[in-house]
């Protein structure tokens, strides 16, 4: 399966819907550039003060910017595509990430006992940054649509598979966001770069709820007026970021790891349609 940056900014869509993913794919371009050039190696800005000011507010900026870009991004094409018909969808995933966001950070479950520093902006209740469940959001509609059009037809089967998909995201977001970048500070260590295997699970069990709900409110029906491209786009620019830091750091396995579900995926698709998709 080959896809241009052309295709992946939807071919003949409008040009706001192009612009808008382009930007997003040079926002992560250069957030993975800069990280891999300056973070892993401080000694190239060493001798320049003004560069190293520079690049600490941009290394503070980037990360938060880049979940903006990405929610404005799918907002926009949502809205191009289907007017208001996804914001029911938003506001349900995102009140159900939020919860599962406030648990884990006040008793510990699902995902096991953890924190977020000041590093993503302003908090729900002191504990859950307001962009965090945006981005469950972000990641989760293209995950069930990839999961429904690429996968299986199958209701049960499309929940478990877009589940998946959702949960690779953190095979890399996790090292590089906890690990690399502590944005969050687990309150006890685990096998995983320090993760507890018991966040696996919660990611899981999270993203079960959040397709269901979305199988529930039958995004189907107005999903189908959204390409695919552009979708697979705003996957593709969010799962990069953290894969390439993860990479540029030597932590190949999180990498390789990451992005074996949707590799999976797009063999399935490739075998059900006899190699065209």
């Amino acid at each position: 399966m080959t896809m241009s940056m052309t295709s992946l900014a939807g071919g003949r869509a409008p040009w706001i819907e192009r612009s808008l993913l382009l930007a997003l794919f040079l926002l992560t371009a250069m957030a993975a550039a800069g990280y891999a050039l300056f973070a892993l190696h401080p000694e190239r800005l060493a001798g320049v003060p003004s560069a190293m000011a520079v690049y600490g507010q941009a290394l503070r900026v980037f990360p938060p910017a880049h979940i903006v870009a990405g929610v404005v991004t799918l907002a926009g094409i949502l809205t191009w595509r289907v007017r208001g018909a996804w914001l029911p969808a938003a506001v349900t995933l995102y009140l159900l990430s939020l919860a599962s966001e406030l648990l884990g950070t006040t008793v510990g479950l699902p995902f096991g006992p953890y924190r977020y520093g000041p590093g993503l902006g302003i908090k729900w209740l002191a504990h859950v940054p307001v962009l965090v469940p945006a981005s469950w959001f972000m990641m989760a509609l293209p995950s069930f649509a990839l999961a429904t059009r690429w996968v299986t037809m199958d209701r049960v089967w499309r929940i478990v598979a877009a589940a998946a998909l959702l949960v690779s995201w953190d095979l890399a977001l996790d090292p590089a966001m906890s690990r690399l970048m502590p944005y969050w500070i687990w309150g006890r260590a685990g096998p995983y770069y320090g993760m507890p295997l018991l966040n696996l699970v919660g990611w899981y069990a999270t993203g079960l709820a959040l397709m269901t709900a979305l199988a529930l409110l039958r995004v189907d029906r107005w999903l189908a007026d959204v390409p695919t491209a552009p979708l697979l786009g705003i996957y593709l620019a969010n799962l990069a970021l953290p894969v390439i830091m993860a990479a540029a750091a030597g932590l190949w396995p999180a990498s390789l790891l990451a992005v074996l579900p949707l590799a999976l995926a797009a063999w399935v698709a490739r075998a059900r349609t006899g190699g065209a998709a």
